[in-house]
């Protein structure tokens, strides 16, 4: 991002995104991104200072995975499928990079809290949509582990 005067509110720029999106694509992508913010918690926490925020991080970046595996567990090949959106959006992996590239520390954060929050909220829309009882449960079950991400998050602020 190159205007650094306002922080980028990760909610907008996903959900204009994801509006180009497959709405029956979009949770097995967000598995991705999942993944993807499990890797910038774990460069958070090896270059963070204190144990127990170090520590903290960690475990935000297995919540992270967690949720991840959850998606994926409801999709045969989402790993190739994921592979295949990717591909032909390729601005979603400049996005992961140019949101948080340039700002502080504790501005990142702050960022990636929001997304947490977003995140919750969109696993608990995509809950609601489901008819399908098991998806519907997984969902839901996602939408804890992104909101203890942002409550560990705010913590650091």
């Amino acid at each position: 991002m190159d205007d650094k005067t306002s922080i980028p509110n990760i909610a907008e720029v996903l959900a204009g995104i994801l509006r180009g999106i497959d709405p029956k694509l979009q949770p097995i992508l967000l598995a991705k991104l999942e993944r993807l913010a499990a890797e910038r918690y774990r460069t958070w926490a090896s270059d963070y200072p204190q144990q127990p925020q170090r520590d903290g991080l960690l475990a935000c970046a297995d919540r992270e995975e967690e949720i991840a595996r959850r998606v994926e567990s409801l999709v045969p090949n989402a790993s190739a499928i994921q592979d295949k959106l990717l591909l032909d959006h390729p601005e979603l992996l400049d996005l992961n990079l140019d949101l948080f590239e340039g700002w502080p520390l504790k501005v990142q954060f702050a960022i990636q809290a929001e997304g947490e929050r977003a995140g919750a909220a969109a696993w608990r829309a995509y809950a609601a949509a489901t008819l399908e009882p098991s998806a519907k449960e997984l969902f839901e079950s996602c939408s804890p582990l992104e909101q203890a991400n942002a409550d560990f998050l705010q913590s650091l602020l």
